[in-house]
């Protein structure tokens, strides 16, 4: 049983991953924490943005009876079907006008109220864990990491963005001799990495775009706080690979790439610069924003086709760089 100590660092997290064989060396653990300061339109954890808790409904279990709205004590959490394919979540005390899962989680309902779903319907995404709590998690497998040189990583959302959190994490994971891995998109404060660095033996750094101002409009934000924490990174030897998204007519233009290789062309003989993974894009994220009552925002399908992954892969290497893609 954990013995929670007083005043001890507690992370927010909306998952923790077993036996993940993508996200670093070996088999792995990865820590998902919540929140993140940017918005990529093509986020595949969106559960993962807030930092608070979020109430995700699947609506596929709900019945057509109203035994969850005679149980809850604020008489919401019933679902009608306005037809037998499209249940709606209303308002019991107010059948005449449908609400969403977001003007639900307005209401503020329990932890009781949400697991009192007969159907399991409704979930929470999101708790606090301290860090004790999270290392039994981590310890569970301390025997794949030591058959297969595995180790720990910390995901999101931004993991960065609750600094202290990974900070302490990661500490506590290099004190059981761990191997650790942080995956971010790096737009943090350049101290938040400075303090992680020390613990971290490898960054998964993503670089989605080159031109700041096309930056913004598919994240909200501009890169340039990102490509001074990446070069510092660089600069400053710590291990680095880089994590392209690859999306068609967003970044995949022989311009973009062709800005990518110049930037990481300096570092090609750096030890410390561990290569580029090509994560083609997928739509595994895509049912999690109507269970969260939110709209998908990438229209149509930006998947690139093998060819251009090839051809993508091809100019990479002839460059010289390291590079790989990985699809999950």
């Amino acid at each position: 049983m954990t013995t929670i100590k007083k005043h001890e660092t507690r992370i927010n997290v909306f998952n923790v991953q077993k036996y993940n064989l993508y996200d670093g060396p070996g088999i792995r653990t990865i820590v998902f924490f919540k929140g993140c300061p940017m918005r990529c339109k093509w986020c595949a954890n969106p559960e993962g943005l807030e930092f608070g808790t979020n109430i995700m409904h699947k609506e596929t279990l709900c019945k057509p009876y109203n035994a969850c709205a005679k149980t809850c004590p604020l008489g919401s959490v019933c679902f009608k079907f306005a037809n037998e394919e499209a249940p709606i979540l209303y308002d019991y005390a107010d059948k005449e006008h449908p609400i969403d899962v977001t003007r639900y989680q307005k209401k503020r309902p329990s932890k009781a109220d949400i697991e009192g779903c007969p159907e399991g319907a409704l979930t929470i995404a999101g708790g606090s864990k301290t860090i004790s709590e999270l290392m039994d998690i981590i310890h569970e497998d301390d025997a794949f990491y030591e058959m297969s040189g595995g180790g720990v990583t910390l995901s999101g959302g931004e993991c960065l963005a609750q600094g202290e959190g990974a900070l302490a994490l990661l500490k506590a994971c290099k004190q059981d001799g761990l191997n650790t891995a942080v995956e971010t998109a790096g737009y943090v404060p350049n101290k938040v990495v400075m303090k992680v660095a020390e613990y971290t033996d490898l960054f998964l750094f993503d670089l989605k775009h080159m031109d700041s101002k096309k930056h913004n409009e598919w994240t909200g934000v501009g890169n340039e706080r990102i490509l001074t924490n990446l070069k510092w990174l660089l600069d400053a030897g710590y291990n680095v690979k880089i994590r392209m998204p690859m999306l068609k007519g967003i970044n995949d233009s022989e311009e973009e790439i062709r800005a990518i290789i110049d930037f990481l062309l300096p570092y090609k003989d750096s030890s410390n610069f561990k290569g580029i993974d090509l994560l083609p894009y997928h739509k595994l994220g895509v049912n999690k924003y109507k269970q969260l009552g939110l709209e998908y925002q990438i229209k149509g399908d930006p998947s690139l086709s093998q060819f251009d992954l090839d051809r993508i892969e091809s100019y990479i290497l002839a460059s010289d760089l390291l590079v790989n893609v990985v699809k999950h």
